[in-house]
């Protein structure tokens, strides 16, 4: 299966450009799904599990990789459908996110494709709020679902949302009540986390759900105010896999707009890696975030928001 992972080096060449990597994977009928392939370490035939009393009845048990303990989560189960049966002919969707690795049981992986983010959609309306999509797309013909694994991950182990006494103290002592930050991301756990997170040290924010929106309010946000709008909204925090426009290019034309320039932006993403310092200075992001740390993430803002103040 290796010849499904292409290089850092490979992949970094999708930055700016709009574009991802999906892997196009099976669970257990015919219908594909997808995942952003920089979030796949690897995929391999699904080895013996060892069973783990006690978790979640969707954790199929413990893989031993090399001498690594992985978690090992049915995600047909984990969506509603049901458990993948026949071990073995399943795979394991090895994934690095959130700072955690995981693995993800599927009945069979398909292939990678290229396409542009613009070719990715938000679920469709009506969709309801407990479905486990962040976006939609065509290969050949038939509608591919992205998957939000965030979502299923954080159902089964649960994250610290909570930002300590010490930062809400700092952010307290700060005068916030002028200024606006602007947090984009599709993932409705992602924005519920952060917006959580900031409006507990005070902070107002705006959400929108992927790149596009977030430019386009930008925009509007500038002809409202007359020009530069950095003292009232002076950061962006952006997810980097959206819909329409990631999170890269969002960046990079913020920084080319004069009336936009002068924001910070924060990539916070559960994407990891070590392309991503080398993607932050590409694009002229301030900073970048792995997804969820309350703490560093409110820091940050309160870093970025008193800069230039």
């Amino acid at each position: 299966m290796s010849k499904f992972m292409a290089s850092v080096d490979q992949r970094t060449n999708l930055v700016g450009q709009n574009r991802l990597e999906l892997l196009i994977f099976r669970l257990n009928g015919a219908q594909p799904y997808g995942i952003n392939v920089f979030k796949v370490r690897e995929v391999l035939q699904c080895p013996e599990l060892t069973e783990m009393p006690g978790a979640s009845p969707h954790v199929r048990g413990i893989a031993h990789l090399r001498g690594e303990a992985i978690t090992v989560i049915d995600l047909s189960q984990a969506t509603g459908g049901k458990g993948i049966q026949d071990l073995k002919k399943a795979f394991i969707l090895v994934t690095e996110y959130n700072r955690t690795t995981q693995g993800f049981l599927v009945g069979g992986v398909d292939r990678i494709v290229n396409i542009n983010w613009e070719q990715i959609s938000p679920p469709p309306k009506g969709s309801g709020a407990n479905h486990y999509l962040t976006a939609v797309t065509k290969v050949d013909d038939r509608l591919v679902q992205v998957l939000d694994v965030e979502k299923v991950f954080a159902e089964i182990s649960p994250p610290d949302e909570e930002v300590s006494e010490s930062l809400k103290k700092e952010a307290a002592q700060m005068n916030l009540a002028d200024m606006i930050v602007l947090v984009a991301d599709d993932s409705a756990v992602a924005r519920g986390q952060v917006k959580r997170a900031l409006t507990s040290i005070g902070v107002n924010i705006e959400l929108v759900n992927d790149g596009k929106q977030a430019l386009q309010w930008l925009k509007k946000k500038a002809e409202e105010l007359g020009g530069d709008i950095s003292k009232k909204v002076p950061l962006l925090i952006s997810d980097i896999e959206m819909p329409e426009m990631d999170g890269y290019t969002l960046t990079a034309q913020v920084k080319a707009d004069p009336d936009l320039a002068r924001m910070h932006v924060v990539l916070h993403s559960s994407l990891s890696g070590v392309f991503n310092e080398a993607m932050v200075k590409k694009v002229g992001a301030d900073q970048f975030i792995a997804k969820f740390h309350p703490d560093e993430l409110a820091a940050a803002v309160e870093h970025w928001m008193k800069a230039d103040n």
